[in-house]
């Protein structure tokens, strides 16, 4: 079967889950759009995805970033991160990772769930989403805006927000009744070694993401996971490539790392 059909095979199965993000109304595949009510359609691409933004948008996040970052995660930097969150979500049924970028960590996580799920991930790069398609199979893979999500109200059991931006009324909108958010945070020692080398060690704090976090959602846990992770000189070219903390550099970096640092705060909340 072509990625292209395994795909919509996919979004077919789901489909009861999107809502239309110019009126809100039910939509359905139908050969290769998806199509609402109103007749508001969006195309299924050949490579696996569905852009379901309403106007263009361009941001600094290119293809290179996207496929370094793929390359990273793949030499199990995150497996303690992704064995954390993995056990967090258990025998949920359904999850979301909204900021997915390149989909390594949904699709991660997911493989260690390893259950029957619906997984769905949306970023506002389109090049993150058209590379997650690229190497993930079945899954909902979505362009798409934060503020503005193309799925039903209840839809989803989790929500993942990895190191990314947060809209917390479009979190809790999603979530089903007993459904919560899982949010991760970078800590002041995450990936410390580039701080050190570029920033000269500047202070970090999330302090205030984490108070919005709390202002919003309600039965909150909390976990520190901080660990130094082994790398190969031939990951620290993706490293930096991958990570907007070196966008400012005006010219080539070798760096010669062993090892780095993540160090995130990981937070667990429901919409009450």
């Amino acid at each position: 079967m072509k990625k292209v059909d395994r795909f919509k095979s996919y979004m077919k199965n789901s489909e009861q889950l999107f809502s239309c993000p110019i009126c809100a109304a039910s939509m359905v595949v139908d050969d290769n759009h998806i199509v609402c009510k109103q007749n508001h359609s969006f195309d299924i691409a050949k490579k696996g995805y569905i852009n379901m933004m309403t106007q263009p948008v361009h941001t600094k996040y290119d293809k290179d970033l996207f496929e370094a970052r793929y390359q990273f995660i793949q030499h199990g930097v995150y497996k303690p991160l992704h064995d954390k969150i993995s056990e967090l979500i258990g025998q949920r049924q359904s999850v979301i990772d909204l900021g997915c970028g390149e989909g390594s960590h949904l699709a991660k996580i997911t493989e260690l769930v390893n259950h029957d799920m619906i997984r769905a991930g949306l970023d506002i790069a389109k090049e993150g989403v058209m590379t997650a398609s690229k190497y993930h199979l079945d899954a909902i893979w979505c362009v798409g805006d934060l503020a503005q999500v193309p799925f039903k109200d209840s839809s989803f059991d989790v929500v993942l927000n990895i190191l990314s931006p947060a809209n917390y009324g479009e979190f809790k909108r999603l979530l089903s009744d007993d459904g919560f958010v899982i949010k991760v945070f970078p800590n002041s020692g995450y990936l410390k070694e580039l701080r050190e080398a570029f920033y000269n060690n500047e202070e970090y704090s999330n302090e205030e993401t984490k108070k919005r976090f709390k202002e919003s959602l309600c039965d909150i846990q909390e976990e520190r996971l901080t660990y130094q992770a082994p790398i190969s000189a031939e990951l620290v070219p993706f490293l930096l490539k991958m990570t907007p903390l070196t966008w400012n550099l005006n010219e080539r970096v070798d760096l010669e790392l062993k090892e780095v640092t993540v160090d995130v705060d990981i937070l667990v909340g429901r919409g009450g």
